[in-house]
């Protein structure tokens, strides 16, 4: 009987969790802002914000374009800005931007990483090099009388932010990393952009903002980091873009990349998302706003 009552017991003891058990942490997205999706007490937008949870941090990827409806759509999905590792923003243009006002009144000394770019929208240092010297000319026509800075400081609309300003890739967390990358097309030239990328056992999960420098120059910069690409979140920036060029991207995504799975938001454009639906199929992920995508 003692047995009996002892092996009963061994058997509770294995089936009932630990006290004080840390539940697993998720690997997950969820879309904050976008211009597309149906769920319900959200209000769509151009531009783009995803909360990124991952390796038992919690990362703010962008801050969408209006800083009112970035607000309502973060309180209503029960998002705790307060409660954040840190913020990549992609880059400057303001559909990427629009919510930092709001995320720095909630959690003023958070750190965020931003494009590093000369009198940037972040602001930053820039070498006083820039300036080349006349010494021929009086002290009342020379730059600071001729006592040239080392830096020149230039400002921004957020100067309590901490921001940290990036251009190469940046591991900053054990399995979390930041690529930089510069666009050459016409209309955004020199534009430099960020994208968030995490190491996982499936491969590399790349989060992008615009690919404003085009997302296969994004993903080659992702190669010091990993050598598959499991899924990508994110706008392609192929709004306008002609269809012969966007099924060229589709398929080199699908066929040359051999991307495990594509969760395409913001200006990846609609008829882009027609064609990733056809050629990706099953391993297309919606991903509209108020989205949760289980990374695994």
């Amino acid at each position: 009987m003692m047995r009996v009552a002892a092996a009963l017991l061994g058997l509770l003891v294995f089936l009932t969790p630990a006290v004080g058990a840390v539940p697993p942490t998720p690997s997950r997205v969820t879309i904050l802002y976008d211009a597309f999706g149906d769920r319900a007490g959200l209000e769509r937008d151009w531009g783009f914000s995803a909360l990124v949870e991952y390796g038992g941090r919690r990362i703010l990827f962008d801050a969408g374009n209006d800083g009112e409806i970035f607000a309502r759509n973060v309180r209503a999905l029960g998002v705790d800005l307060k409660r954040l590792d840190f913020v990549v923003i992609s880059h400057r243009h303001g559909d990427h931007t629009g919510g930092l006002a709001y995320l720095l009144r909630v959690n003023p000394k958070v750190t965020i990483y931003v494009p590093n770019e000369r009198f940037g929208l972040f602001g930053g240092p820039v070498p006083g090099s820039i300036i080349r010297p006349d010494t021929s000319l009086p002290a009342r026509m020379r730059y600071f009388g001729g006592d040239e800075p080392a830096e020149i400081m230039s400002s921004t609309v957020w100067p309590r932010a901490h921001f940290i300003r990036l251009d190469s890739l940046t591991e900053v967390a054990p399995g979390v990393a930041i690529v930089s990358t510069v666009s050459r097309t016409p209309g955004t030239l020199e534009l430099r952009e960020l994208s968030l990328v995490l190491r996982t056992p499936k491969g590399l999960v790349v989060l992008v903002g615009c690919s404003h420098p085009g997302i296969e120059t994004i993903l080659e910069a992702t190669r010091a980091y990993g050598d598959h690409i499991h899924e990508i979140f994110g706008g392609l920036h192929l709004v306008s873009t002609s269809d012969a060029e966007v099924e060229r991207i589709v398929g080199v995504l699908h066929d040359g990349w051999r991307v495990d799975r594509i969760a395409p938001g913001h200006c990846t454009g609609e008829p882009a998302f027609d064609a990733l639906g056809r050629t990706f199929g099953a391993q297309y992920v919606y991903a509209g706003l108020g989205t949760v995508v289980e990374l695994f």
